[in-house]
């Protein structure tokens, strides 16, 4: 066996997270404002028994679809669950993989076996013991058909037996629990990225006890959503509020040092940064795009990368859309720099590719560099739109349309937080102008908005990604006809087999070089149309100590003090 062991003592002074995945966008206030109140109302009768702490309230995005862990698919739903669950391997502040709830693992020398030990006394927050076969559950969960996890085959795609558990036969999955602190995953394939899979948020625990009994409602109540990380759920009232408390029963419990954190649900940026203003909230992630020119240069405001990309959706499988030269010669229409420059003021860079930068390749790279380096230039001209545009007329014209002749009036499906609206509109006014072409706008909700597009019910639809592991599959997987998350609704076995050939090789040169051509071929196919390379930006009261954020765009504050 090849020892993998990650020590405990390497972990104990430093905070913890997970990464998870992406999909809505926005994020601040005036400068300076005195936040140090920001308490998040009243404590509840579970918060006061683990008094002492910070009692906080921030604002990380509207009301989520799901904070369910095997169902949730957005960002702002995924980083309330990294706080209240932990994976087997988690992501610290550094962006280091380091133990969660294993204290360490190997893996054989075929690549093929991963065998982690979880660490002595691990316990959920209801007292209750935790041991491996409560991930052997939580994973054939994951794959079971009948709960249609949308990050099913993206996590679980190479463990051994996934097709025949994703049909109805669970215990075909190759996990198993040995003993109550040995989980051990078989692979059909070696999976070069495997061990950061296991640190993503689906990939977490769930109580098979409080799950049975209460069915699909066990994560819409504190008395069921039963979980292992720092924080527990104490009160969720819809449409208001999430408040956690600290999990005294978790392994790390000692250096936690809130005692409640509020997650105001909020989608309105004017109100968060009302909020935020009156001291309500110490971190808001929605700020007015309005405020950022008087914003930019104050300690409350922050642009962080990100390692995420905002795109469109086509719907592929629906006229005129099912044709490639269409979505192409729309993608190229984009002024990818204008959108990036003016309308989102510079808080993002203009897509050239579909990767953003930041992710790694082969031998310690870049995947962006690299694609420069190797093939000379960008997919997308950035500097020379007008060239981008004439192939776009020429694309437009071979697909049946010059001039954009009798082509149909369609509709364009976003959310209205950030710069969601404003480029809805540029867009309608770009491709009026360059392709003749008509287009509405339709604004829906956050909670309708993520299963909507995920059901295909749209012809064009914003689209984000925010990358859960540094990997540039865990992008391209999106993609994957078999994908949960193919909102684009894309077939095409070529691509699946270039894709399945890069996963699957242990061979890393070969799997970065697949991937290349994975992304090459995706953006000549068109069914995104990659825009901007995302920054966060956020407002957070400077007297706030101990938290961080992660280039996956999640915040972390189970740490957190007030000076």
């Amino acid at each position: 066996m090849k020892k993998m062991s990650l020590m405990l003592a390497a972990v104990m002074a430093s905070g913890m997270i997970l990464s998870a995945c992406g999909g809505n966008n926005a994020a601040g206030t005036k400068a300076g404002a005195d936040t140090t109140a920001a308490a998040g109302g009243e404590t509840s009768t579970a918060a006061k028994e683990n008094s002492g702490g910070l009692d906080l309230a921030v604002q990380l995005g509207p009301n989520p679809e799901t904070i369910d862990p095997a169902l949730n698919s957005s960002v702002d739903g995924a980083n309330m669950i990294v706080h209240a669950f932990e994976t087997l391997l988690i992501v610290d502040k550094d962006n280091k993989i380091v133990p969660g709830q294993a204290e360490s693992f190997d893996v054989s020398a075929d690549g093929l076996t991963y065998t982690f030990k979880l660490r002595d006394g691990l316990k959920w927050s209801d007292g209750t013991p935790l041991t491996a076969n409560d991930f052997v559950y939580s994973w054939k969960r994951l794959a079971d058909p009948n709960v249609a996890a949308p990050y099913g085959a993206d996590m679980l795609g190479f463990v051994k037996g996934y097709e025949e558990a994703a049909a109805g036969d669970l215990d075909a999955l190759g996990v198993s629990a040995p003993d109550d602190k040995t989980f051990v995953v078989e692979l059909s394939s070696p999976c070069v990225y495997f061990s950061k899979l296991v640190t993503h948020a689906s990939m977490v625990p769930v109580q098979e006890a409080a799950v049975e009994a209460a069915g699909d409602q066990w994560s819409l109540k504190p008395e069921t959503y039963i979980s292992n990380g720092p924080l527990k759920m104490i009160e969720w009232v819809p449409g208001s509020h999430i408040t956690f408390a600290k999990n005294e029963n978790y392994w790390n419990a000692e250096k936690v040092t809130l005692n409640t954190l509020k997650c105001v649900l909020m989608e309105d940026s004017n109100a968060a940064y009302s909020a935020y203003q009156a001291g309500e909230l110490a971190m808001i992630k929605y700020v007015p795009t309005e405020e950022i020119p008087a914003l930019k240069g104050t300690p409350d405001f922050h642009v962080d990368p990100s390692m995420s990309v905002s795109y469109i959706n086509f719907q592929t499988q629906k006229e005129p859309f099912n044709n490639p030269d269409v979505r192409k010669a729309l993608s190229l229409a984009i002024d990818r720099k204008y959108v990036a420059d003016t309308i989102m003021q510079g808080t993002s860079a203009a897509a050239t590719n579909f990767v953003p930068d930041g992710v790694s390749d082969a031998e310690g790279g870049t995947f962006f560099n690299q694609v420069t380096a190797k093939e000379g230039k960008n997919f997308f001209n950035v500097d020379d739109h007008a060239a981008d545009v004439a192939k776009a007329k020429e694309l437009l014209a071979k697909a049946g349309y010059p001039d954009g002749q009798g082509f149909p009036v369609f509709e364009y499906m976003t959310n209205d937080a950030g710069f969601n609206k404003p480029v809805a509109e540029y867009l309608q006014s770009c491709w009026k102008e360059t392709l003749n072409i008509n287009m509405d706008i339709k604004i829906v909700e956050w909670a309708t908005f993520t299963p909507t597009r995920r059901a295909g019910d749209y012809q064009i639809a914003r689209g984000g990604w925010g990358f859960d592991y540094d990997d540039p599959s865990n992008l391209l997987n999106v993609n994957l006809s078999a994908s949960g998350n193919n909102d684009a609704k894309y077939n095409n076995p070529e691509f699946d087999k270039l894709l399945t050939e890069a996963n699957s090789t242990a061979d890393v040169k070969e799997h970065f070089k697949k991937l290349h051509e994975a992304e090459y071929m995706l953006l000549e196919d068109s069914p995104i149309a990659p825009i901007t390379y995302k920054n966060e930006f956020y407002l957070q009261n400077p007297k706030l100590k101990g938290t961080w954020y992660s280039p996956y765009s999640y915040w972390f504050f189970q740490y957190a003090t007030m000076e």
